[in-house]
């Protein structure tokens, strides 16, 4: 009560006592430099930073007042390059889980007169900094203000700058939350800053730890959705980046790596040159002189992966085997003992110890029902050097596991016959996911053309495979080995790190001192390339949707899409009349049952996939001046026919096999039809699509009849699908069913033009441009609809079964609408 008489009785006081602290002041400093202290709002620093402050030293001193928060950034810091790391910390049902990664931004500290702003930095355009035309690259990438600090001390010996940041952490800043997809997805509106607040801020020698919870207006929110709102805990990782930048080394599209690109204006080129530089950890040798003599030497930094203490202790020793596995791939490389996975400290062992700080990777336990696991990495995006990895590993993901080894192996294999797995089968299934999901945070992205270079024969060999293992990469999605019959004993049936990886290893970690820049090692790196270009097993085929290529296609096996898929429906008919009784436990419902009936299904889909592909299809195998070959292959013909057969006999032919009563009465009351109807049209969508067709067209202008020609394919397809017309056959509903998604399809094809998907996602999606009213598809399409009907009529007169009299003048009059619409 006293304080605040004072303070409103005494203006005259008050104003007295300033005056002489004023006079007072002036007699000690630089008058000129008080006053702008006092204009600008700088305080000394003992008025900032009080003894109530609580402090915690690290990169920059962290202080804490009540709910305030200041970093003390030393001036040797302003101007270095953070590189900052939003995560999920804590979460709603539905909203993202813990550990994932909402976004990564590279951030500047830097003083401008009275301000310290943060800014945001790109390194997309970049020049050396001893060229002329660096300027024109910065004066052309401006980098965009996060925020504007006040300064509000300078530490007592006037090496730092003290700011509040409070405000960075609790108002809506879009580079540390939520990015546009999501804020669309649940239409969040705002931030709400009286519900949003930091919990944490922790300093250590390179990097500060900051936890927040923030809170927006939602009116979509996936859970708790009568609150209105969407709270998430999130974890701020900002790390030091190094001053001098590791040596990059540049991709190559022979070799898979995840990569960088940079415009870099410094080359001595005519144009704007891209440059891609691979993603990798930083190794070096600690003996130089040891691994120059080709001993294998440990790296003076190793690689470590913590296992999440929240990870089941049954399942962590085989997570643990997923990362050591690789160390036999960096012994290529001339490492040993490059890479090894631990327990995560305890509480009592190290108190600072946390899954978000960006020093340590981490593989993180989520305790979702996500049926999948993830590998990404962060890495320094100047040179392309990995800093840290956080792999996350959902909880159901042993129910996929379990789906796959059962309903492609089970025939087979003991082991997977049943609802539960063992420990140990499981143990080894987690052990393989591990390791492929590691190869991501190495660096390695899905090599899906793999699994190509065995003989499909080969896997039905114990002795290759246990040699060989089923692919020369983990990296591919060659899941289990569905290829291998009743008899064939002792055949292994998963991959591990196979003789891909290794060289894949070698070609991005070996260490090369002796080469000065990227473009010195290039020499020795196509040099090993060119080596191994002849070998399938060195064959590296990029991941896409809707394949052109279809070596490079994912769950498949083998080098022969339509016999290694022949092998695998030959399994799933063995497991139908199976199924009851290996999914069978007392007192459980079906629900396991329809769930792998489900997946039987799925799987004999994916095989008409894989045979589709080869359709149109189009062999890419990139090379350099210095090899011989063109780059881009037609299939052969041959080939193509073989796949045509394949979809006759195993997709368009109903699949009667699958049609068990047994099952289908214990798991629904109806569906069988639709089921099916869905899965032939999928396909016969996806074969009559205009991309592929688009590439028939252009194979047969340079080829001529040596290729499969779009005349072919149409008739093909006619000639089965509308077998019944030729052998007056009554026609069932599935077929029936099968002939109308037929001619609907040729409709599409005669109305709708091709609509092209966004440039960036073109090369990835299988898109071939063709203007499809000024192409030859709809002459071809027109005569086809002329032909069918033509066939249609002729066989209504001789058919005697009223339903398929129905049908074929349905056609008819279906095909009459097409041509003529009016």
């Amino acid at each position: 009560m006293l304080l605040l008489i004072l303070m409103v009785a005494s203006p005259t006081l008050a104003q007295k006592k300033k005056n002489k602290k004023k006079e007072k002041s002036s007699a000690t400093l630089p008058p000129a430099e008080k006053k702008d202290e006092k204009k600008e709002g700088i305080q000394p620093y003992e008025k900032v930073i009080t003894s109530k402050a609580k402090t915690d030293k690290g990169l920059f001193a962290v202080h804490k007042l009540d709910d305030k928060y200041f970093y003390e950034i030393p001036d040797s810091l302003l101007g270095r390059e953070f590189l900052m790391v939003t995560r999920i910390s804590k979460t709603a049902d539905k909203i993202g889980y813990g550990g994932e990664q909402l976004n990564n931004s590279v951030l500047r500290w830097e003083r401008k007169d009275k301000k310290i702003l943060l800014r945001i930095v790109s390194h997309n355009n970049v020049a050396n900094d001893s060229l002329p035309v660096a300027i024109s690259v910065r004066n052309s990438n401006f980098e965009p203000i996060i925020q504007a600090f006040d300064i509000k001390a300078f530490a007592k010996d006037s090496s730092a700058v003290v700011i509040e940041v409070t405000s960075l952490f609790t108002k809506d800043v879009p580079a540390f939350g939520f990015d546009d997809a999501a804020r669309k997805q649940y239409k969040i509106s705002s931030l709400d800053e009286s519900r949003s607040f930091i919990e944490t801020i922790k300093s250590f020698p390179i990097n500060i730890e900051v936890r927040n919870v923030v809170t927006y207006k939602s009116t979509d929110a996936p859970s708790n959705s009568q609150a209105g709102a969407i709270s998430l805990e999130i974890n701020n990782s900002m790390i030091l980046l190094p001053k001098t930048a590791m040596k990059p080394r540049l991709r190559d599209s022979r070799v898979g790596y995840f990569s960088r690109s940079q415009v870099d204006y410094g080359l001595d080129e005519q144009k704007a040159k891209q440059r891609s530089y691979i993603v990798r950890w930083k190794l070096e040798p600690k003996d130089e002189a040891a691994y120059k003599r080709g001993e294998l030497v440990e790296p003076k930094k190793q690689i470590v992966y913590y296992i999440d203490p929240a990870t089941p202790a049954k399942w962590r020793p085989y997570l643990k085997q997923g990362v050591n596995d690789w160390n036999i791939a960096f012994e290529r490389a001339g490492f040993k003992n490059a890479i090894v996975a631990k327990d995560a400290p305890t509480l009592e062992e190290d108190p600072d110890w946390s899954p978000d700080d960006v020093r340590y990777s981490v593989i993180r336990y989520f305790a979702s029902d996500i049926q999948n696991a993830y590998g990404p990495n962060v890495h320094d995006p100047r040179s392309g050097e990995i800093l840290e990895s956080h792999i996350g590993w959902y909880h159901n993901v042993m129910n996929l596991l379990r789906n796959w080894y059962f309903i492609q192996t089970a025939t087979i294999n003991t082991d997977a016959r049943g609802i539960k797995f063992k420990d140990e089968v499981m143990g080894q299934l987690i052990r393989f996911v591990s390791s492929h999901e590691v190869g991501h945070t190495l660096g390695l992205p899905h090599n899906m053309g793999s699994s190509f270079a065995y003989p499909v024969d080969s896997l039905r060999s114990a002795s290759f495979t246990n040699r060989m293992s089923t692919a020369p990469s983990i990296m591919d999605y060659a899941r289990f080995n569905y290829v291998a019959q009743p008899g064939d004993k002792g055949v292994k049936l998963m991959p591990g790190i196979g003789e891909y990886d290794k060289y894949a290893i070698k070609w991005g970690y070996a260490y090369m001192p002796s080469a000065k820049t990227p473009d010195e090692e290039r020499e020795v790196l196509n040099k090993w390339i060119v080596e191994k270009a002849n070998d399938p097993i060195y064959f590296f085929g990029r991941q896409t949707i809707n394949p052109i290529d279809p070596r490079s296609q994912t769950e498949d096996l083998g080098n022969n899409a339509m016999k290694a898929s022949s092998y695998g429906v030959a399994n799933l008919k063995r497991i139908i009349p199976n199924l009851v009784a290996w999914t069978s436990e007392n007192g459980k419902d079906y629900g396991d049952l329809e769930e792998l009936y489900g997946q039987v299904l799925a799987q004999w889909s994916r095989y008409s996939g894989h045979v589709k592909s080869n359709i149109g299809g189009v062999y890419e195998t990139f090379k350099s001046y210095d090899q011989a070959g063109n780059v881009f292959v037609p299939v052969s013909k041959s080939t193509q026919k073989e796949a045509m057969r394949y979809l006759q006999r195993e997709t368009f032919t109903t699949p009667t096999w699958m049609i068990d009563q047994n099952i289908l009465r214990k798991i629904e009351h109806a569906g069988a039809i639709e089921r099916i109807r869905a899965a032939q049209a999928n396909t016969l969508n996806q074969l009559l699509e205009p991309s592929r067709i688009a590439r028939l067209i252009e194979a047969e202008a340079m080829l001529g009849k040596e290729t499969y020609t779009p005349l072919e394919l149409f008739s093909d397809l006619r000639a089965g699908l509308w077998s019944e017309l030729k052998t007056k056959k009554s026609i069932d509903t599935y077929r029936r069913n099968l002939q109308r998604a037929h001619i609907e399809r040729l409709a599409f094809l005669m109305k709708e033009e091709l609509t092209a998907p966004p440039a960036s996602f073109r090369s990835f999606s299988g898109y071939t441009a063709i203007d499809v009213s000024q192409s030859d598809i709809r002459p071809i399409v027109r005569g086809e609809l002329k032909a069918l009907r033509s066939q249609l009529t002729q066989a209504l007169g001789s058919t005697t079964d009223t339903i398929t009299k129905y049908h074929l003048d349905d056609c008819i009059q279906r095909i009459n609408l097409i041509l003529d619409p009016k």
